[in-house]
């Protein structure tokens, strides 16, 4: 018989790796896309019409799949979705149009939803004290990303975009047994059935609720946004080969990953509003940088004697080191909001970390399409940090209103020692 200890790291680790696997499948249309895209002659706003699909299927179905994890467990459900999968991923290869990728791209979004499953999957085996660190660790399989990056375009130069799905088919079957095998069910963990849905979606009347998922929406769906877009991004503005342009794009996507479960650990020590506040400024200026787009400028020389002209622009290496910052605060930003919801929403964890995953997921959905439209409109490929710096600054000025406002209002309202006396 294991030991609770033994399966409490059993659990993490399967649990991660899996998560790793699904994240590493989930945004392989931006690798793959990129070829697709000169074969089928796509313009930017269908490409990230592309890329993007998979998302929306993933974001939309963390609700439910968050509130089955409740009521059913996370090693059925999380099992499930991989199961269900993994034929979508072979049939991609297959695919020769474009509505037969979106259709397949659709299927195998699936497995985004994911996260929701094993985000409470996880929690449920861990102390109070340790959940932090324990979600910001299962987190850090957003580090699939990463994985697609450095292993899809290799494929793609040596053997071809179809190649991709076909050796990632193998690779979740293999993580298919290894889930199966190391992972464990808890009857205790399970919300009673008597609870129905429409009981559970009154927690949407939380206005905090919404809060989180305008949160999340930046630090996660700018995360998935980004990475979908990276690669597009460096082979048009700085002319970088596809395999390149790849592998620069990891300086954001494996850190943004892989320190989530520093992220964890930061909010279980400090809690999750100052490391989230610290984390929006830090992108915010960041993000202010990347967004200054090429520009030259003609001066009219005193006396007629002719102009005087310069341009100014944001170098590889520059808008780079700003794109690590962002990552940065966004991968640490992703473990603090659910540290949040772990606080306060400890009964109905699924069903609510589902409502604020679908919100971020679809963040990372709507972002490449906003991108693709914003280029193909203005022709300015900066318009896309521009986006972000946008809604970054939302939630600052929300999370000021309603975390930081009220309690200097509530210093304000107390009496002062004479007024007692």
């Amino acid at each position: 018989m294991a030991s609770h200890r033994f399966k409490q790291n059993s659990i993490l680790v399967a649990n991660t790796f899996a998560f790793t696997m699904c994240f590493m499948v989930w945004t392989m249309f931006g690798e793959i896309g990129v070829p697709i895209a000169e074969q089928l002659d796509l313009n930017g706003t269908q490409f990230g019409i592309l890329t993007a699909v998979p998302i929306l299927t993933g974001s939309l179905s963390r609700l439910p799949l968050g509130a089955m994890t409740d009521r059913y467990g996370g090693r059925p459900v999380f099992l499930g979705v991989l199961i269900v999968a993994l034929p979508a991923i072979w049939l991609i290869q297959f695919a020769t149009q474009y509505w037969q990728l979106l259709a397949l791209g659709a299927c195998i979004g699936l497995v985004g939803g994911n996260f929701s499953v094993g985000i409470t999957y996880t929690a449920k085996w861990f102390e109070k004290d340790r959940q932090g660190l324990a979600m910001g660790i299962f987190g850090a399989g957003n580090a699939g990303a990463a994985v697609t990056k450095y292993i899809a375009p290799t494929v793609i130069i040596m053997l071809g975009w179809q190649s991709v799905p076909n050796i990632y088919a193998a690779i979740m079957l293999i993580t298919i047994l290894l889930f199966w095998f190391f992972t464990y069910s808890d009857p205790s963990h399970r919300r009673s059935q008597g609870t129905s849905l429409r009981t559970q979606l009154k927690v949407l009347n939380d206005p905090r609720v919404w809060k989180y998922c305008q949160y999340y929406s930046v630090v996660f769906g700018g995360y998935v946004g980004v990475s979908l877009w990276l690669t597009r991004y460096y082979m048009n503005e700085y002319g970088l080969g596809i395999q390149l342009a790849a592998v620069i794009a990891t300086v954001f996507v494996l850190p943004s990953g892989v320190i989530r479960a520093f992220g964890g650990w930061l909010s279980d020590r400090f809690g999750a509003h100052t490391v989230t506040w610290t984390c929006m400024w830090a992108s915010l200026i960041a993000l202010f940088l990347m967004s200054y787009p090429t520009t030259h400028y003609s001066v009219q020389a005193a006396g007629g004697q002719g102009t005087v002209e310069f341009g100014f622009g944001i170098p590889v290496w520059l808008f780079t080191a700003a794109l690590f910052v962002v990552g940065i605060a966004w991968g640490i930003g992703k473990a603090s909001v659910f540290k949040y919801l772990s606080n306060e929403y400890d009964e109905n964890l699924g069903l609510v970390s589902g409502i604020v995953g679908l919100a971020g997921g679809l963040g990372g959905f709507l972002l490449p399409i906003m991108f693709g439209a914003l280029v193909d409109l203005t022709g300015v490929a900066t318009t896309v940090w521009m986006l972000c710096f946008g809604v970054t600054l939302v939630s600052i000025i929300w999370m000021w209103w309603t975390e930081r406002r009220v309690p200097i209002l509530t210093r304000e309202e107390e009496p002062t020692p004479s007024a007692t006396r």
